[in-house]
């Protein structure tokens, strides 16, 4: 009389060879992302600085922070953090968001230097300044 065990199934060897390819491509993709992902290289004995791009949050009725410095050429990107709608106009008209509801984000980019005075059209006693030297 045959004892009979039950059987484990058995993977082809198909089965085996996808893993052992998804497993490879995952390995591949990371380290190519891990390269892509590092500062850029500087001399031994001196330090690069990668700046982070200016970020203003809007909470509060208020500018955060209410004054903000940056070279020509930087992009700013002010971000509603409020539960009510809010707008980044400049005093001169030179930019103006639309109406940000809560989470929305508005991006400039200052190609000359100055001082630009922006207000919240909606709210005109929330004021801020970009200085772009």
């Amino acid at each position: 009389m045959e004892t009979m065990y039950p059987s484990t199934p058995r993977r082809s060897r198909w089965s085996h060879g996808l893993t052992v390819a998804s497993i490879l491509a995952l390995v591949v993709a990371s380290s190519t992302f891990a390269a892509a992902q590092k500062t850029p290289s500087a001399p031994p004995g001196r330090v690069v600085k990668v700046a982070a791009a200016p970020q203003v949050e809007i909470h509060d009725f208020q500018f955060t922070p209410a004054t903000v410095t940056v070279p020509v050429g930087t992009t700013v990107t002010w971000t509603n953090r409020d539960d009510t709608l809010h707008t980044v106009t400049e005093a001169n008209r030179r930019f103006a968001s639309p109406g940000l509801d809560p989470g929305g984000v508005f991006s400039y980019t200052f190609a000359s230097a100055g001082s630009y005075t922006y207000f919240c059209s909606l709210h005109p006693h929330m004021t801020a300044t970009v200085i772009v030297k």
